[in-house]
């Protein structure tokens, strides 16, 4: 069994208040999730209003295939407008 485990460091600018995070990082959460099958969680910087780290998890039987689904949702990411991905790190055990 192997676990991909990626850390998304992010930035969302048009935050203007917890609530507008909240709503923006509960939104791609629930993308992620139904996009790529993985479990997806806020993981530090929850009370800092701009920034957010995610952890997003994926479990297979082939470390290639955790790399593949953990460097699509990196490009997903990528591409929503509401956010700006400053850094992320996938770690395969």
């Amino acid at each position: 069994m192997h676990i991909g485990v990626l850390t998304l460091a992010l930035s969302i600018e048009q935050a203007d208040s917890l609530k507008d995070k909240r709503q923006v990082i509960r939104s791609l959460a629930q993308r992620l999730r139904n996009a790529f099958n993985v479990s997806v969680a806020e993981v530090d910087e929850l009370n800092i209003w701009r920034r957010s780290v995610i952890g997003v998890v994926v479990v297979s039987n082939e470390a290639r295939f955790c790399n593949q689904v953990l460097s699509k949702v990196v490009d997903h990411v990528e591409a929503d407008w509401r956010v700006v991905l400053d850094d992320y790190g996938i770690e395969l055990l």
